[in-house]
Parts: C-alpha cells; structure tokens; sequence
C-alpha cells in the first residue's frame, strides 16, 4: 500500500500543528476559544463547531490523531478524491459534534428539568453550575442532580477523533480484509471486525463510564459518531459511485 502522503492530509496535518502550537503558546485562552463548550455554556461559540477539530489536548492526543490521518486518510483521499474527502472528513467531524452533544442533552435536560420542578430557579441552576457553588439551602436529591450536571455543563471538547473514525470507518468499508492492529493489543484484525468492535467498545464506554483504551475523559460518543456518518457516507457513495473505476478491488 501506499503511503505516500496525499496533499489534502498534508493540509489538514499542518493546520493542526499550527494550532497545537498556538495552544502551547496562549494556553487556556486556545481552549476557551476554540474548543467546543456545552451550548448552554457561556463559553460556547458556533464558530467551535469546526475549531474544535484542530485542537488537541497534550502531545499524545495530537500524536495519535494525526497518526491515524496520515495512515488511513492517505489511502482513502487517494481512493476518493479531494473533495470527497474533505467532505467525508467534516461531515464525520460534524456527526461527532451532533452525537456527543445529543448524548450530553439526553442527560442534562430531565436533571435540570427535576432541578427547576424541585423549586429551583433556571437562573440559580445555571449560576452554581457556573461558579461550582451553592447560593441557596438545598434539600432531597439537589445536590445530586447538580454534580450530576457539573461535568457536562462544564464540557469542553477537542480533536480530530471524530473526523479520524469517519476515515477509519471508510478505510474498513474500501478495505474490509485489511488487518489493523491496536498498539495495545497487537493482534491483526480484519478491518471489518475491527471497526465496529471499537464503536462497540465506545459505546459501552459511553454508557458504563469504563474507559478501555482511552483516556477517561474522552468524548465517546463523538467517536461513535463519526464513524457511522463516515460509514454512512462511503455506503451511499459506493452505491451511486458516478466513477466505478475507483471502487475496483
């Protein structure tokens, strides 16, 4: 296979360089600007949607991710082309926003709705969300419901996992025999039981709290998400490929 870097992967590895850089430089300023916070926060910015897919959270979050970019972006840009791969590559990364903040709105909204039926105001809700205190005497399972929404409230989310796992779903559909490793367990796996054990494996994370392989504060719906839009995508356009040619094997 190979390898040899195509120029749209190329692109998108320098522009995550840039800005893991300018984040080492002006710090948490990066972060509350160009991660992605919970809508309700009041940090939130649209324009965090995309900016979120270029920033990363230490060396070894980026250094994966751009792994993976390099690896299977190669081969899938080489397969489907420029533009189609920018547009898999964003659609994936906006699957990943739309799951993970549907995830968290499955969660927060009947804790706050509970909140404010149990005699709290929406404003006081949100202000202890906010500082982490409590301006008023709580009673019965407040304080529960407010931890419960501290983490989510205060959510920040960042990297390109989301866009890399709609590539990788599409690298596993162009080449379902392809054996994939993960460094953790160096065990060759076709890629079409490769893939969906790790959306699997996500989704159980996402649900249990259990973190497998990955850091536990990752954002597993996104990568859920990602890969079925990614899946999703290479489906429909190997159905109505207008160039068959590409989908030789």
């Amino acid at each position: 296979m190979n390898f040899q870097i195509t120029d749209t992967v190329k692109h998108l590895l320098i522009i995550n360089v840039l800005f893991f850089v300018a984040t080492q430089i002006y710090g948490d300023q990066m972060y509350q600007w160009f991660a992605l916070w919970f809508p309700q926060n009041a940090n939130f910015g649209f324009w965090q949607i995309a900016t979120h897919m270029f920033m990363h959270g230490g060396f070894s979050h980026i250094l994966f991710n751009m792994f993976g970019l390099w690896m299977f972006g190669t081969p899938v840009e080489r397969s489907l082309g420029k533009n189609k791969f920018i547009f898999l590559y964003f659609s994936a990364g906006l699957g990943a926003v739309l799951f993970q903040l549907g995830y968290y709105y499955f969660n927060y909204l009947p804790a706050f709705t509970e909140l404010v039926d149990s005699g709290l105001t929406g404003l006081q809700v949100i202000d202890m969300l906010t500082t982490n205190q409590t301006n008023v005497e709580l009673v019965g399972n407040q304080l529960a419901l407010l931890q419960e929404l501290y983490p989510i409230y205060n959510a920040s989310m960042v990297g390109a996992s989301g866009c890399i796992m709609g590539i990788l779903a599409a690298f596993g559909m162009m080449n379902p025999n392809a054996e994939l490793m993960m460094i953790f367990l160096p065990i060759p796996i076709k890629a079409k039981y490769f893939i969906p054990g790790i959306i699997l494996l996500d989704v159980i994370s996402a649900v249990s709290g259990q973190s497998f392989f990955s850091p536990s504060n990752t954002a597993y719906m996104a990568h859920v998400g990602g890969a079925i839009i990614g899946a999703i995508m290479m489906w429909f356009w190997k159905k109505n490929s207008f160039n068959d040619r590409r989908w030789d094997r």
